[in-house]
């Protein structure tokens, strides 16, 4: 055995002399490595070992410690299947290409901190039974969890890259963050989940939580249709940062600040009344006068505050979103609670105008013609300004008729 050659010791047993030998022989500098279903019965320890070629350790059992702290690969490593009985340190490790630990058993502690991904890491329906750490690491092409559950905490923050934990499972709480694109759609976590993401996208359809729900972006944007929030839940954005849509979403207590709201649709919203929204923004309606071949013809419109789902309720092009109906956005609109007057007032008038377009009672109609539901004065003082005009005309053409009609010459009278 000599430096960067090929090792290969597939199904063999190795202890810890055994180990300290191989790496002697070595000079800590391996080249292709082949360990498949290799059984390490002692501690492994590789800090500051080089493995100069691809390294495969699939199926193998690591029975005490597991310890790569430092070590450095400079190609693709294969864990897929390992189990690792007690603790797995990964912590400054890097690896030139890609990572694989799918359907991995990590029964204690696993530690990636600092690590570095140069091709991205796979997790998929792996399994971490106790604390899993992956703060500061660098995942290159990304990383992905599909279907892994975690058992303890996990704490994946100020990671570096995109990462994918779609049907993951958090049997407790969960720390997430993350520099590139973020989903953990259709995921399920017994404890709380706390996300922080900058300058990304986060997906979260269809995510299940038990416990507390922390969502905080900065110039980012988020997707929540269809989850369900159990405990408390707060949406924080700072920058430019929108939620996209909360369609379906079964949240009773959900608190959302300084969000740009413009293209988040509501329809299905569970709780309406259990939302707050506190500086944030919505879209607009057009201003200004309008004529249309539905009664009235001729109609006028005030800038106002409106959910995004009004804009597709009478979308012509087919474009429109099927579950927004006027009764549902009725109840969105009566339900919300915004934290501004001017925005309050303008969802108060956006319920009375879906329920008259749901054709409920033909008095909505005549109080928005009138005075706009009581919410629109200048309108009733509009018509009291035409209906006095009205009158005062009528009483003075009524007068000039009599003046005339009095001033005319009196013609003389025959006598026979």
């Amino acid at each position: 055995m000599s430096p960067r050659r090929l090792l290969d010791l597939r199904g063999t047993t190795v202890n810890t002399d055994l180990l300290s030998r191989l790496l002697d022989a070595t000079g800590g500098r391996l080249g292709r490595t082949r360990l498949d279903r290799v059984r390490f019965t002692g501690d492994v320890r590789l800090s500051g070992v080089t493995f100069t070629g691809d390294v495969s350790l699939d199926g193998a059992r690591f029975d005490r410690l597991a310890s790569f702290f430092g070590a450095r690969f400079e190609g693709n490593v294969s864990l897929a299947g390992v189990r690792f009985i007690r603790e797995l340190s990964f912590h400054g490790v890097t690896v030139r290409g890609h990572v694989s630990l799918d359907r991995a058993i990590m029964s204690r502690d696993a530690l990636f901190d600092q690590a570095v991904f140069g091709h991205g890491l796979s997790c998929e329906r792996a399994r971490f039974d106790g604390y899993a750490t992956f703060d500061g690491a660098r995942l290159g092409d990304g990383a992905a969890f599909r279907g892994a559950r975690f058992g303890r905490t996990l704490s994946f923050r100020k990671v570096s890259g995109h990462a994918g934990f779609e049907a993951a499972h958090f049997a407790a709480d969960a720390y997430l963050s993350a520099t590139g694109r973020l989903s953990a759609a259709r995921a399920r976590a017994d404890g709380l989940l706390d996300v922080a993401v900058a300058r990304c996208g986060v997906d979260l359809r269809g995510v299940e939580v038990a416990g507390a729900t922390t969502l905080r972006l900065t110039d980012s944007q988020a997707d929540l249709e269809g989850a369900v929030l159990r405990g408390p839940a707060t949406v924080t954005g700072r920058g430019n940062s929108m939620l996209t849509s909360l369609r379906q979403v079964e949240a009773a207590s959900l608190a959302l600040f300084g969000l740009d709201l413009s293209g988040c649709r509501f329809a299905g919203l569970t709780y309406p009344s259990g939302v707050r929204v506190k500086d944030c923004t919505f879209a607009l309606t057009p201003r200004g006068v309008r004529m249309s071949l539905r009664w009235p013809l001729l109609r006028w419109f005030s800038r106002r505050r409106v959910l995004a789902d009004e804009h597709t309720l009478h979308d012509r092009s087919g474009c429109g979103d099927p579950a927004a109906s006027a009764d549902g956005l009725a109840t969105l609109y009566a339900g919300l609670r915004p934290s501004d007057q001017a925005t309050s007032a303008d969802f108060a008038f956006a319920a009375m105008q879906m329920r008259r377009q749901a054709g409920h009672r033909w008095w909505l109609s005549l109080s928005w013609l009138l005075c706009g539901y009581g919410m629109r004065m200048g309108r009733a003082a509009g018509w009291f300004a035409l209906l006095a005009a009205i009158v005062t005309a009528a009483v003075l053409w009524s007068t000039a008729s009599h003046a005339d009609h009095a001033a005319e010459p009196t013609p003389p009278a025959i006598h026979p």
